[in-house]
């Protein structure tokens, strides 16, 4: 193993030699091929460095070039640094010499008083629209004077003289053409809305005085109130007692009240204020006045009324009395807050101070009239005209007139209330034996209440009175009350029951003229007539149809007890009942007809009475049939003459009355 180890090294020696010489063999030719062809090259290799060396010279002037360049601009740089510093620094010193500028050009202009300016001021009529102008920039000139006199400015004293003068002379001229304007308010047959439109036009001129001379302010103001003070006054009495002279001379007393009886006992033409005495529960057109048409139509002129010989109730005169007070408060209002500049508290002040007689006047006469008025309607109207122009007044947002609305309704409310306890009491302390014959027929105290109720009750519903609600519902109590004393006058139950239901029935129609279906009054006479009609159909069936009437109630209970067996022997009775009905039903159905149709005033109220007692006539049949068709009473041979029930009823309707 070891000489086969021995043997491979020598062999791999001498392979590694001979490897080497042709290595080297190699190099050597290819270096003797790189020599040629560098030898072949040369003159190229010697031009190649030429250009390298030409390369380099230019190469080198132009480092010297960029040199020159770069410290040109170094140069450069420094010069704009110092421009920039220099625009900067010249920036500020414009804009410094122009705010000097203006500030001086300003004070030149406010301390320069122009020769137009003195012209206009002093020759110039201050309805011009010059003089307007020129005294906006005299009112100019007199605050920047102030204002530099505060800061102690010399120059002020140039022109201080001269534009006190100036104010002296606008103050004077104005003084002048505004109280000549007041004073013209009060010649007569004047309209003083157009001098206070002219004033408005002019509201700068006040501005000027209150901010320049407030005591010629103030002795203009107080001229201008005491002037519309008195011309309110004197208009408002003197229209009020015109009005006065158109009203209906007939008004109610202390003793037309809705209890007390009527006197047309002694003769129809006995007493004829009866009548005016019937209008006062009764609204009639009266409620027009609350309609939007006429609550802000036009004022009633008290000498063409005369001229006319027309009358008109209170709440008329009411009307247009409060509605020409509200027509000239408010402009009075709105012209005062303008042209006085004033708002809120010291508006309200200025205007009691105009108007403050006037309403004084309005509510001594208001307490005047409510002391002495029973007249519940036009009390109740009044209220709602001022409830009305209340909020008229405040969808113009024009609060002057609030106090003197609360101020009368003060007055009202409570005389309302009163008249209406009186009206409550009267009732309450009526006797029926004092009032006249006995009559089925409506009575007139009733009436009175219906009418009262319904004006009431439809005057109510736009602005609802809680205690107006209650009140009604007392006297509603006490009618009720009358009208069950009536009644009990009466010797039979069925005269009282006629009674009860055309009282009912005509004023539950009264009502419904004019409440709403649902109202508590309505509501409640529809339960008490509906109760005592069918009362009073029970009542008129018992007299023909009362046998089998009762006997169908009898059977029926018994039916329910299971005790029917006890009406087996009662053959001969039901043989009367069936042969009865049969042979007199149609007579006794045409005299209930005529009967009734005679007894109630209101046809249709009649008519569905008799409906009623028809419909209740088939039912209490269709009972006897039941009844007779019990296995007690199959075997009865006069079942058979029984009346079919649906032609029973064909021939009902034929005595169903038409109107």
């Amino acid at each position: 193993m070891a000489s086969f180890h021995l043997n491979l090294c020598f062999f791999q020696g001498v392979d590694l030699r001979h490897y080497s010489k042709q290595v080297e063999g190699e190099l050597q030719r290819i270096e003797q091929a790189s020599i040629k062809d560098y030898i072949k090259e040369s003159q190229n290799i010697a031009s190649l460095h030429n250009q390298i060396t030409a390369c380099d010279s230019i190469l080198e002037r132009m480092e010297g070039m960029l040199s020159g360049f770069q410290s040109d601009l170094s140069s450069i740089s420094s010069e704009i640094q110092t421009l920039q510093q220099q625009s900067v620094s010249m920036s500020v010193r414009l804009k410094n010499r122009q705010a000097v500028h203006s500030h001086l050009s300003q004070l030149v202009d406010e301390l320069v008083v122009p020769g137009a300016m003195i012209q206009v001021i002093v020759d110039s009529p201050v309805t011009e629209q010059e003089f307007l102008e020129q005294l906006h920039e005299l009112n100019n000139k007199i605050n920047f004077a102030k204002e530099l006199s505060f800061r102690e400015t010399l120059a002020c004293s140039d022109i201080q003289d001269i534009v006190d003068h100036l104010k002296i002379k606008a103050v004077t001229k104005i003084r002048e053409f505004i109280l000549q304007k007041i004073y013209s308010f009060r010649k007569p047959m004047t309209n003083y809305q157009i001098p206070q439109n002219t004033l408005l036009k002019y509201s700068f001129f006040y501005q000027f005085l209150l901010a320049n001379e407030r005591t010629v302010a103030k002795e203009i103001r107080d001229v201008y109130v005491d002037t519309m003070s008195k011309i309110y006054y004197s208009y408002f009495k003197s229209y009020s007692g015109r009005l006065l002279k158109v009203q209906y001379e007939e008004v109610a007393d202390k003793d037309d009240l809705m209890g007390v009886e009527d006197t047309a006992k002694k003769g129809f033409f006995s007493k004829p204020s009866l009548k005016s005495r019937n209008t006062i529960f009764t609204l009639g057109q009266r409620g027009a006045v609350l309609s939007p048409a006429e609550l802000e139509g036009p004022i009633l002129i008290p000498h063409t009324a005369q001229r006319g010989d027309c009358r008109y109730p209170y709440e008329t005169l009411f009307r247009s009395q409060h509605y020409a007070l509200l027509d000239n408060g408010c402009r009075e209002f709105l012209f005062l807050s303008d042209f006085f500049m004033v708002a809120g508290n010291s508006a309200l002040d200025l205007f009691n101070s105009v108007m403050g007689k006037t309403l004084s006047l309005f509510l001594k006469s208001m307490s005047t009239y409510v002391s002495d008025c029973y007249d519940s309607i036009a009390v109740f109207l009044c209220i709602h005209i001022i409830l009305r122009f209340r909020a008229i007044t405040t969808k113009r947002a024009i609060p002057a007139l609030d106090k003197y609305w609360e101020a009368v309704l003060e007055l009202l409310w409570p005389r309302f209330e009163l008249i209406l306890e009186m009206n409550i009491q009267s009732i309450c302390n009526t006797d029926p034996q004092k009032l006249g014959v006995l009559d089925t027929r409506p009575h007139y105290i009733t009436r009175r209440y219906a009418e009262f109720s319904s004006a009431i009750v439809s005057i109510n519903q736009t602005f609802t009175s809680e205690r107006t609600h209650t009140l009604l519902g007392q006297l509603q109590v006490e009618v009720e009350n009358f009208v069950l004393k009536m009644a009990a006058e009466f010797p039979s139950r069925r005269d009282q029951l006629i009674f009860l239901i055309n009282n009912y029935d005509m004023m539950l129609n009264v009502l419904m003229e004019r409440a709403a279906d649902d109202s508590k009054e309505v509501e409640g006479f529809q339960q008490l007539l509906q109760a005592r009609s069918q009362e009073f159909i029970e009542e008129i069936l018992s007299s023909p149809f009362g046998g089998m009437i009762a006997f169908v109630k009898a059977s029926e209970a018994l039916i329910e007890k299971g005790q029917l067996d006890r009406l087996k022997n009662d053959e001969a009775q039901i043989t009367q009942l069936i042969r009865g009905f049969t042979s007199t039903w149609k007579q006794s159905v045409e005299a209930l007809s005529q009967d009734v149709m005679r007894s109630f005033t209101n046809f249709k109220n009649g008519t569905g009475i008799i409906q009623g007692a028809l419909t209740q006539l088939i039912q209490y049949y269709h009972g006897f049939h039941k009844v007779l068709s019990q296995p007690t009473f199959r075997s009865l041979a006069v079942r058979s003459e029984l009346i079919n029930l649906h032609h029973l009823m064909v021939e009902v309707k034929k005595h169903k009355p038409n109107f």
